[in-house]
């Protein structure tokens, strides 16, 4: 059985090949629950080298005009990108 997993990459501006700065991965592959937190260092430096993995972008966040100095207002990950990959489940 194929099954889908899930990477959602926030990248440091609206380029895939800018560095990663936080992520999460969801695996329909497996069974076994996700761990939030159990990795320091990210799965890929930017989001094209998840690329060249074989992931598959599905979905990038719409740009907004932003004012001031972003790296000093509180607020979201505004350079999101989900990516998919369809893999083997694990039985």
């Amino acid at each position: 059985m194929r099954a889908q997993k899930l990477l959602i990459l926030y990248l440091h501006t609206s380029a895939l090949d800018s560095r990663v700065t936080a992520w999460t991965m969801y695996d329909g592959t497996t069974k076994t629950p996700p761990v939030s937190g159990d990795e320091d260092e990210p799965p890929y430096e930017t989001g094209l080298d998840a690329l060249h993995d074989g992931w598959r972008v599905i979905q990038m966040s719409t740009l907004s005009p932003q004012t001031g100095e972003l790296d000093y207002e509180p607020g979201f990950l505004a350079f999101e990108v989900v990516f998919e990959k369809i893999e083997e489940a694990v039985e």
